[in-house]
């Protein structure tokens, strides 16, 4: 991706201003997509998970290239053990909902999407890696993300009618955020600097 010139893009942030005008570059076949690709490095740095969705659909060509970025994400061996469940079912997702930590994230959600893998290994970095990848697609596209835990495997399973070899990995929500925020009202380094993370020389050991 290559960096956009300020004022091309709006995006959303769980901490930054808002953004009043956000509804006027809400035209045309791509409503919620905007003009200039967002710089690698300051999507990571202003992404942050949110839990507050509006009812606003997901266009299809959105999520068509959210579920492919997890489809491209790398995997050992090239398995590709990975399977992405579209929770569209209304009794579906009210079950799902009741046995992950946060249920209204997916009860808000206007995507739901499970990661599952089968088979031998249990792929679960790769799944990761997947999940990674739609987030950081759909951040691209204007709309925000969550990762859920599951609080009961049981019953995500029965939700999701998954065989015996089937393993659950993550239950991840999408949708567009209920607050707009503006990811231009700082610099990379300036998100990077306001995450609530541990500084970077207490999680990097140079042998």
């Amino acid at each position: 991706m290559q960096a956009h010139p300020e004022a091309t893009r709006r995006e959303c942030a769980d901490d930054a201003p808002n953004v009043p005008d956000l509804g006027r570059l809400c035209a045309g076949s791509h409503a919620h997509r905007y003009p200039a690709a967002m710089d690698v490095y300051a999507a990571i740095a202003s992404k942050r998970d949110v839990r507050a969705y509006t009812a606003t659909p997901i266009p299809e060509d959105a999520r068509h290239r959210i579920l492919d970025a997890g489809r491209l994400a790398g995997s050992a061996r090239n398995r590709q053990l990975w399977r992405f469940h579209v929770v569209e079912d209304v009794t579906a997702r009210e079950r799902l909902a009741e046995a992950v930590y946060a249920p209204g994230n997916v009860r808000d959600g206007t995507m739901i999407v499970a990661i599952t893998t089968g088979g031998k290994g249990s792929g679960g970095f790769d799944c990761g890696r997947a999940a990674q990848n739609m987030m950081l697609t759909a951040w691209e596209e204007g709309i925000v993300s969550c990762p859920n835990g599951i609080a009961d495997q049981d019953g995500a399973r029965a939700a999701l009618s998954l065989g015996e070899e089937d393993q659950l990995h993550i239950v991840l929500s999408f949708g567009y955020p209920a607050r707009p925020r503006d990811p231009l009202s700082r610099t990379a380094e300036q998100w990077s600097e306001a995450a609530n993370r541990k500084p970077l020389d207490e999680v990097v050991r140079r042998i």
